[in-house]
Order: C-alpha cells, then sequence, then structure tokens
C-alpha cells in the first residue's frame, strides 16, 4: 500500500491512525499541501481532486478518509473500527462525521487561504473564523460523548470516531483553541494518545514533518 499524505492534514492523519490500529505497513508518499504539490501535474494524474490523503491498494485508487477507513474496516476486519451493533455503529459515524463533515471543512487550508487571498481577512480575523468553528463544534462533540461516556469515543476500544478527534484536537491546539470547555473531549483524547498507533502517527513524527 502507499498513503499519499501531508504530515499536518488532520485527514490525512485519521487514515494513519486506522491503519496503524489494524497494524498495516504502507509507503509514505509525501504531498506538501503548503507549497502546493498537490497542483503539480505528477500529482494530477494519480489524484483527480488533487487532494490528500489517497491511498494505493493494489489497483485500486482511494480517496477521501472516512471512505479510505471504511475500505480498511471491510478489507482488514480486524481489529474492527465499527461496533457490531447498528445503532452503535451509527452513533460512531455519528461522531465522525460531526468531525469531518461539520468542522473540519471550515477550518481547511483551502477555506483559510480563500479568506485571506480571496477576501482579504486579516490574519487575526482568519484565526478568530477558525477558532469559532472549532470551539463550538467540539461542543457538540462533548455533548454527545458526555450523554455515553466511555474510554474512548464509543466503547472501550478505538473507533473511526477516535480517528476523527486526534486530528482535530492537533490542529485545535496548533491554533490555540479554548478546550477548557470539552472535559470529555480531551478525557478521550488523553487516553487515545496513550496508544502506540495515536503516538506514532502524529504530525511531529512524520518524515515529511518540519
Amino acid at each position: 500500500m502507499e498513503l499519499y499524505n501531508y504530515f499536518r492534514s488532520s485527514a490525512s492523519y485519521r487514515v494513519r491512525i486506522a491503519l496503524a490500529l489494524k497494524g498495516l505497513t504502507y509507503d509514505y508518499k509525501s504531498v506538501h499541501l503548503a507549497k502546493n504539490e498537490h497542483f503539480q501535474e505528477s500529482y494530477a494524474a494519480v489524484s483527480a481532486a488533487r487532494l490528500v490523503p489517497l491511498l494505493r491498494d493494489g489497483g485500486h485508487t482511494l480517496t477521501q478518509s472516512l471512505a479510505i477507513i471504511e475500505y480498511l474496516e471491510e478489507t482488514f476486519p480486524e481489529p474492527p473500527l465499527l461496533p457490531a451493533e447498528p445503532a452503535a455503529r451509527a452513533r460512531v459515524r455519528a461522531l465522525a462525521l460531526d468531525i469531518a463533515c461539520e468542522i473540519h471543512p471550515l477550518n481547511n487550508l483551502r477555506v483559510l487561504r480563500y479568506l485571506v487571498h480571496d477576501m482579504k481577512v486579516s490574519e487575526d480575523d482568519k484565526n478568530r473564523w477558525y477558532r469559532h468553528w472549532v470551539e463550538t463544534g467540539l461542543e457538540v462533540v462533548e455533548r454527545q460523548l458526555a450523554a455515553g461516556p466511555s474510554t474512548y469515543c464509543h466503547g472501550d476500544t478505538p473507533t473511526l470516531a477516535d480517528c476523527c478527534l486526534v486530528p482535530q484536537i492537533f490542529n485545535a491546539q496548533r491554533f490555540a483553541c479554548r478546550l477548557s470547555h470539552v472535559p470529555n473531549v480531551m478525557r478521550v483524547h488523553e487516553a487515545c494518545m496513550k496508544l502506540p498507533a495515536f503516538e506514532r502517527t502524529r504530525p511531529e513524527a512524520c518524515p515529511d514533518a518540519e
């Protein structure tokens, strides 16, 4: 397998965690987003969307982090990242989507660049935008976790939801977001970071980290 990713990409980090939890090895292919390497023709030949992550497995080329993780779940089912019971699976997916679809798109690098370069938003206002959507979005996750507290987002083993939560907290800390209002979120984050799969895939441990 080959994983095209960028060390600071939270979507890429999700997939790195899932691969590590499942004990799968892969070739790390760096695509430096800040240097616009995803717009180069060499990467366009690989990715029609020119985004990361992208996973190549045999003859399959897979994009979108949650779709990649679901593929890994179906092809390498142990250890499972989704519960067996349908309602529990739906809860885990909902928690993952609360992060991947409600929080992350609003603080994606493309969005932040558009705010600054096209809309002429100041650096301070851009960061204020970022913090607002992360902090309010994590409040939703906090309420979900408080309603059914457990070691991880759901139960006593990490799931797809934890693969999404940890990268979002990395970004929140990087931009100095307020996190004191989400104690359950931070408790789960701390539990995750005690596991090697989360620790060894963190951005600063990546080959392309700066």
